[in-house]
């Protein structure tokens, strides 16, 4: 490709800054609420004449409340009349209206306050995520004829060549042509021990190259590529909302209204009852209307539901950022408070409770033919396949594979694969395939992972396989029994030997082994059917890769080892960035510690708001209560929100 054309095909530049309006605002903030305040403390200090007082007071409650004022003169000319911002400048206005100046100012100057130690809260809990949105790249070393040149990666295309520095974050998924290095995969898996990449290695955009020079073929679109996903995952988290989420915002939508009503109730109704005959001995002294008023005033800024509507939602988030940190991608709040009700877990064995690291540990022919002959015949079929198994066959054998030798490959789920190799009709797979092809063999029952080769329609022999259990998956299995799970179950398309000897090397309540994929999504609807509470989550736990069918039918489906891979991200509620089953009892810590923190916050407010309500409506409480209880409230339950992220 000439210069030329590289120019016109690449966006080239230097990198993109980071946006820092959401700073500049909050500082615009702060500096508008100090303006308002001196204006304030000058009306309360000053003694002026009542309307010079009036001027002031009102001045500063527009410096500090105007933007309040005006959201609710927009809302309700939208039909949106009952929230927040109606109840506060309804309270306020009305104490105006009863000359309780310092008072009216007070309220919207704590809330405003309060307002401002959420957004800095929120911002503390977005802490997480944004460290994880930073692992977005902001420009490619594109290599065009021996040159290099920064560019845009959404201009790089497939099967170009990138240069990547020392120190420099990857931008777009590829494989590895030249050099090796060190790289640190920690905001993609949690993980902080860095990694070896080499020649024809994988490498994934979001990791970050630590000391050698590499050069990298691009596999991927950065639209596809594996930052992009998850990028796009967190994005959206905070869009699906919990249970809990969906009731605070459905009891602050009927709440509001009727607390606007109970006050216009308790303003009213006792003077009217006051000058009815019968009911005058019920007070102690003449009840005025202004007395009501303000008792009305204090009910509406006591009730305002801002500590709900703003503390479960932000506890949520924290939850999903504390479990990002921790190289757990949760697609909604929904998920979160899903996993504290986790009653079934069901695992898939290769590569999420195994290591799927396979190796071929004895070949043992049958019928005359050799083992070099059945080795030779099952690695050539196996060349096109990306199964695990077919990769240890492949390594274990010592020649190179010709790979036009090869015809009329057919891969067979379920079952293993067929090809035409060297003129010769090869299958090679289970013992099911044995079956399937109809073909004589005195060999079943052998305990360990077995594939069986057939050679012109004859049993060849058969390759022993061998795959290590995950050093973490006993631990993880007995974490989550404690954690309170119920039942643990394996499903797996290895033989019954196999399933038998991990379920019990791992204490496993039940297996089933040699299932098809289809068979797998069976089982767990048949789990699911026999439920006996809605509230009973069945979660599946797999590579994602196979198991998207599975993943999708679960209550909850956790895609494990998922790392690159499309069919996790696309097809999981929740994806394990790690190789570790101990990260899913790791997430299920975070959803049992976020719900705590969220009904804490519930109970409080309620509670504390319950208390004031009902003195301020017997004329107990002051406006400086209610503020309390209100802004003060909310402020305690924010800062309990973000006690989450030290999960």
């Amino acid at each position: 490709m000439s210069d030329k054309a590289a120019e016109n095909s690449h966006a080239a530049g230097e990198p993109t800054c980071a946006c820092h309006g959401a700073e500049t605002g909050l500082k615009k903030e702060m500096l508008t609420l100090g303006v308002g305040i001196l204006v304030y403390l000058g009306a309360l200090g000053l003694k002026l004449p009542f309307w010079g007082e009036l001027s002031l007071f009102l001045l500063s409650y527009f410096i500090i409340a105007g933007d309040i004022v005006w959201q609710a003169v927009k809302n309700i000319s939208r039909g949106q009349v009952f929230d927040e911002n109606f109840l506060l400048t309804l309270a306020t206005a009305g104490a105006f209206a009863i000359k309780e100046f310092p008072e009216a100012v007070a309220v919207m100057l704590f809330f405003k306050v309060g307002e401002l130690f959420e957004k800095l809260a929120l911002k503390r809990s977005r802490g997480s995520i944004r460290a994880l949105m930073e692992i977005r790249p902001d420009y490619a070393n594109l290599k065009i004829d021996g040159e290099t040149r920064k560019v845009d990666p959404n201009g790089v295309n497939i099967g170009e060549l990138i240069i990547i520095k020392p120190g420099e974050k990857v931008p777009l998924d590829g494989i590895v042509l030249e050099g090796s290095s060190l790289v640190d995969t920690s905001a993609l898996t949690g993980e902080a021990v860095p990694r070896t990449i080499k020649q024809k290695d994988e490498i994934l955009s979001g990791m970050i190259n630590k000391s050698g020079l590499l050069t990298v073929q691009v596999t991927k679109k950065f639209s596809e590529s594996t930052v992009s996903k998850i990028l796009e995952l967190v994005e959206h988290a905070s869009q699906k909302k919990a249970p809990t989420e969906k009731f605070i915002t459905k009891f602050a939508k009927y709440y509001t209204p009727a607390i606007v009503l109970a006050a216009l109730a308790l303003a009213i109704v006792p003077v009217i009852l006051y000058h009815v005959p019968g009911f005058t001995a019920m007070f102690a002294h003449e009840e005025t209307f202004s007395e009501w008023i303000y008792r009305a005033l204090i009910f509406l800024v006591i009730s305002c539901p801002c500590a709900l509507v703003i503390s479960v939602p932000l506890g949520f988030f924290g939850g999903i950022g504390a479990a990002s940190r921790k190289g757990i991608l949760i697609k909604g709040s929904n998920f979160l408070e899903a996993l504290n009700n986790l009653h079934t877990v069901v695992w898939d064995k290769t590569g999420t409770l195994t290591k799927g690291n396979f190796r071929v540990t004895e070949i043992s022919p049958q019928n005359s033919f050799s083992r070099e002959e059945i080795l030779g015949a099952a690695a050539k079929a196996e060349s096109h396949s990306s199964h695990p198994i077919a990769l240890s066959i492949r390594e274990a054998f010592p020649g190179e594979i010709d790979e036009n030798a090869i015809e009329k490959y057919e891969e067979i789920s379920g079952y293993g694969v067929k090809a035409k190799v060297e003129g010769r009709c090869v299958a090679v797979g289970n013992d099911k395939l044995l079956h399937r092809e109809k073909v004589e063999h005195d060999v079943c029952a052998i305990e360990g992972t077995v594939v069986h080769v057939i050679i012109d329609r004859r049993y060849a022999g058969y390759l022993m396989i061998a795959d290590e259990i995950k050093e973490d998956s006993r631990t993880a299995i007995d974490k989550l029994r404690k954690m309170g799970v119920k039942k643990q179950i394996m499903l797996t398309g290895d033989g019954e030997e196999v399933a038998k000897r991990v379920s019990s090397q791992l204490g496993l309540d039940e297996y089933y082994a040699e299932l098809l994929p289809q068979q797998k999504v069976a089982k767990i609807e048949e789990l699911l059917s026999k439920k006996g509470n809605r509230r009973e989550i069945i979660a599946f736990v797999g590579d994602g890769i196979n198991d998207a069918p599975v993943l999708m039918r679960a209550d909850i489906g956790i895609a494990m080892g998922a790392l690159g891979s499309d069919a996790a991200i696309e097809a999981a509620d929740t994806v394990l960035m790690s190789d570790e089953p101990s990260r899913l009892p790791a997430a299920v810590a975070v959803a049992g510690k976020t719900r705590s923190i969220v009904w804490q916050n519930i109970s409080f407010a309620l509670g504390v708001k319950g208390i004031i309500l009902t003195i301020g409506a017997l004329g107990m409480a002051t406006m400086w209560q209610a503020v309390f209880a209100d802004v003060g409230v909310a402020l305690i339950a924010i800062l309990n929100s973000t006690r989450i992220l030290n999960s």
